[in-house]
Formats: structure tokens, sequence, C-alpha cells
């Protein structure tokens, strides 16, 4: 094991047996979705790649910040094979997350607050395709048309507009001039061609895919906010360390210690526990969650932003 400079050594050999599971049981849930004869256990399936794919989604979050593998190349190459089940390009997610650590709470994501200036249609748009899930379609069409139609990112950047502020796509889309467009274009073909060797191999069904990724969609986008939603504007501990069941905390690789995360983001997922501060608010998941159904709230003040 490698030590990520925090007394926290990257459990490389772990991490790459779960991977595996994880991978496998997705697959798992995708053929029985797409061939189970009762609805009952195609929603099964598709309740269970929920949550497995969130294992997925977990690994990779550590493969962004390099403490998936304490081997650079095997931490990318597994990052990139855990992107192809999102599915998405490693290196197109690995940009956008790390600008989020640059930019949490800031102006610039602030989707649960109104800001004086905002367009409130834009503003509720925006947050509620988050909490119904359509905001992890946006992942992989936003791959796909950075591969393709590279221009049209350019013009949905909306530079020096309230638009490209508000929704932060000025930031998260100019981060696109710097990235390494072939890279990330050899990443789509990998993730397409994963997802078309799981519909051969499997014989797979698009009824039974879509059930699976619409409740993977659901799970996971509704967790993406509800771990800041209402926090301090602070880009640090702007985060909650949530508070959920012990079980799904497992499943989710304590992606719900997310302020110990951003406090300290090359800590692996082991060790977070560790980090959790007691003293501050731990509010629950479902807590968060339901309240974030009333929608963007007027921007609290006066208010400090760090």
């Amino acid at each position: 094991m490698t030590s990520t400079g925090d007394d926290a050594p990257i459990p490389s050999t772990l991490n790459t047996v779960l991977l595996a599971a994880a991978l496998a049981a997705c697959a798992g849930c995708l053929w029985l979705a797409s061939h189970a004869e009762s609805l009952a256990a195609r929603l099964l399936a598709a309740g269970a790649f929920s949550y497995v794919n969130n294992t997925v989604f977990s690994l990779l979050h550590e493969a962004t910040h390099g403490v998936l593998h304490s081997s650079r190349r095997a931490n990318d190459w597994l990052g990139r094979l855990a992107a192809a089940f999102f599915p998405t390009s490693y290196t197109l997610q690995r940009t956008f997350h790390l600008t989020h650590h640059r930019n949490n709470r800031t102006e610039l994501e602030q989707f649960d607050y109104l800001r004086p200036g905002d367009n409130r249609f834009l503003k509720h748009a925006q947050w509620y395709s988050i909490l119904t899930g359509l905001y992890w379609a946006f992942v992989p069409v936003g791959c796909l048309a950075f591969a393709l139609f590279p221009s049209l990112l350019r013009r949905l950047r909306g530079t020096g507009t309230r638009y490209g502020e508000q929704t932060g796509a000025d930031a998260y889309l100019g981060r696109l001039e710097d990235a390494p467009g072939a890279t990330i274009r050899l990443e789509l073909l990998l993730m397409l061609a994963v997802q078309a060797g799981l519909v051969l191999a499997l014989d797979l069904n698009l009824s039974g895919q879509a059930l699976c990724y619409a409740a993977f969609a659901v799970n996971w986008s509704s967790l993406q906010y509800a771990d800041h939603a209402w926090s301090p504007l602070h880009v640090r501990d702007g985060a909650w360390d949530l508070r959920v069941a012990t079980p799904v905390r497992w499943l989710f690789l304590n992606y719900h210690y997310h302020r110990a995360h951003h406090r300290h983001p090359r800590v692996p997922w082991l060790y977070l526990g560790r980090y959790v501060d007691e003293d501050v608010p731990r509010p629950s998941f479902l807590r968060i969650w339901l309240s974030m159904w009333r929608g963007p709230q007027p921007l609290p003040a006066p208010v400090e932003e760090r």
C-alpha cells in the first residue's frame, strides 16, 4: 500500500476486488432485469443495480483523486473501467469533479439558493432535474456531445452570461478547453465497447437496461446534492457528513462522509470515518432529501462566502 500523505494508505487490493465484485453484480442485475419474467423480479434487479453501480461510482470517485490504486497506471485504467459502467469518460469525470472541489459552495455552485438576478425557472428546472435523476442523463449525453460536436458545448458554455454563471456551465465547460480531446474520445470508444459487450454477452434488452439505469439515475443524482444542500457557503466545509443506514453507507463506500472528504480529498474512503467531526451537525440523508423537494430557497442574509 502507498500512503496518501494523510497517514492513510491506499487499499489497492481491496479496491480492485471490490470493483470486480461490483461490476459482476451490476452485470447480474442487468441480466436479471432483461430476462426475468415477473415485474417484481425486474424491479428488484433495478433497485439492486441502483446501489451496486453506486459502489462502482464511488470507486470511480476514488480514481479521480488518485486513491483507487497506488499505481498511477492501474488507478487510471481501473477508473476508466468504472467510468464505462456509469457510463462516461474517466478523464471528463476527473476534470469536472476536481472543478467541483475548487468551486464548491461558491456563487458558481449554490444551486439550492436563489440569488439576486437568478432566472427562477432555470434554477428550479436545474434543481428538479437533480432530484428526478435527469441530471445523470446529461453526463453520458455530454460525453458524446464533446466527442462528436465540441463546438456545441462551447456555445452552451454561456461565457460572460448570467446563465453561464448561474448553472455553472461556464466554469465547467470552460475546463474542456484544456482537456485532452484524443484521450476522451478513446475513453468514449471504451465506454461504447463495454456497453455493447454487455448487451451482446448477456443478451440484454433495452427495457431492462433502461429500468436499471433509471433507478441508478435517481439514486445517484439525489445524493450528489443532498450532501451539499443548505450546508455552509465554504469551499472545504460546505458539505455534510450525512447519517444513513450502515449497510447503505458501506455500499456507497462512505460517500456520505462528504464533509470529511472535502476537507481531506486525498484520504481513501476506507479511513474517512476518522475525519468525521461529531461536533458539527450531521443531518440524515432522508431529512435533507425531503427538504430539497421544497425547491431552491432565498439566499439567507447576511451570508459570508469563504
